[in-house]
């Protein structure tokens, strides 16, 4: 088969095109033929193979990677079943989060365990699917877990042009939140496209100077200090810090979160996200009812994840990169007959 792969950490350079054998499966796990993915922030990281600590140590490979093959959003069909897999048969057609198994979804096949998937759902295209699990799934967590988000709250949503972003966005106006979106000056226009009640230019607002107390805060481009943003926070309200530089990611979590928990009425939480069944099939459910519908910025194929790679880490891309790997179809197949 064909894969994108990589025997050095580095930039989006060290990626290519080769031809590699077919992934082997267990008695639980799926072989899957991948028709879509896309580019995630996390598969930068492990690309790139930082922040040090947590990429080399938690994933193994500390001079040179052990997963060859990135790509953690996949929507396919089902190839082989092992012995124990008794959720999918083959020629299902499936999407979820392969970070959970090994990544491997920047490949024509890839293998997967029942716990990373959910049935692809007939009205959804492999297209759209192949792009929601790894942001949608960060997206739904943050706001509805972490951020205990309610009908009628302010929501901020900082970064809400990105992959994350975009389906935060969405995910709280169907929460029914008054949704605020920050991005840059060029990406508003975008941001008013998928619904935001308010669009202010991320790099011109001064969030300590007048702005509305928002009951929630999700940032997904944490750059600015921690500072900057808390000033904009109801006096009972919290702050989920989702992506960005691994610098404010570490203070806000190791310190700085904690003080301002204990110190104060506010809450500050760092997300971990949680790939799972039931939140997979969440998302699924907001698809099929229209609630979230991705924002694809661009379309390329498989040989080109090299560049959807460095324009995700150059912060070029709106939404969510499709990367189409088989043959793209509207609609899936009809459900076959359970065993």
């Amino acid at each position: 088969m064909r894969a994108i792969t990589q025997e050095i950490y580095g930039s989006s350079e060290v990626l290519s095109i080769q031809t590699v054998p077919l992934p082997t499966i267990g008695e639980q796990e799926l072989l899957i033929r991948v028709r879509s993915t896309s580019v995630h922030a996390g598969d930068w990281h492990l690309m790139r193979g930082k922040p040090f600590l947590i990429i080399r140590l938690i994933y193994g490979g500390l001079r040179k990677p052990k997963i060859r093959t990135l790509g953690c959003d996949v929507a396919g069909t089902v190839e082989v079943v092992g012995k124990g897999v008794s959720r999918f048969q083959v020629g299902d057609a499936v999407f979820g989060d392969l970070s959970v198994c090994g990544f491997g979804a920047f490949a024509e096949y890839a293998r997967a365990t029942e716990a990373a998937l959910v049935a692809k759902p007939d009205a959804i295209s492999f297209e759209a699917a192949g792009t929601v699990a790894c942001s949608g799934l960060a997206a739904l967590q943050g706001l509805r877990d972490l951020g205990q988000l309610q009908a009628g709250q302010k929501v901020l949503i900082h970064g809400a042009a990105g992959g994350v972003g975009s389906f935060a966005m969405q995910i709280a106006k169907a929460f029914g939140a008054e949704v605020t979106g920050a991005c840059s000056a060029h990406k508003m226009a975008m941001v008013r496209s998928i619904g935001a009640d308010h669009v202010i230019d991320s790099a011109e607002v001064d969030f300590t100077a007048g702005v509305p107390r928002y009951d929630l805060i999700l940032d997904n481009a944490a750059y600015r200090p921690l500072a900057d943003l808390l000033p904009a926070l109801a006096p009972k309200g919290t702050y989920v810090l989702v992506g960005g530089s691994m610098a404010r990611f570490f203070q806000v979590m190791l310190w700085q979160g904690p003080w301002i928990s204990r110190t104060s009425g506010r809450k500050v939480r760092v997300l971990a996200s949680n790939p799972n069944p039931a939140d997979l099939q969440t998302l699924a459910d907001l698809l099929v009812a229209g609630k979230i519908v991705p924002f694809i910025d661009r379309r390329c194929p498989l040989e080109d994840v090299p560049e959807a790679m460095a324009a995700l880490e150059q912060r070029q891309v709106r939404g969510k990169v499709a990367i189409a790997v088989g043959p793209g179809e509207l609609h899936s197949a009809p459900p076959r007959p359970r065993r």
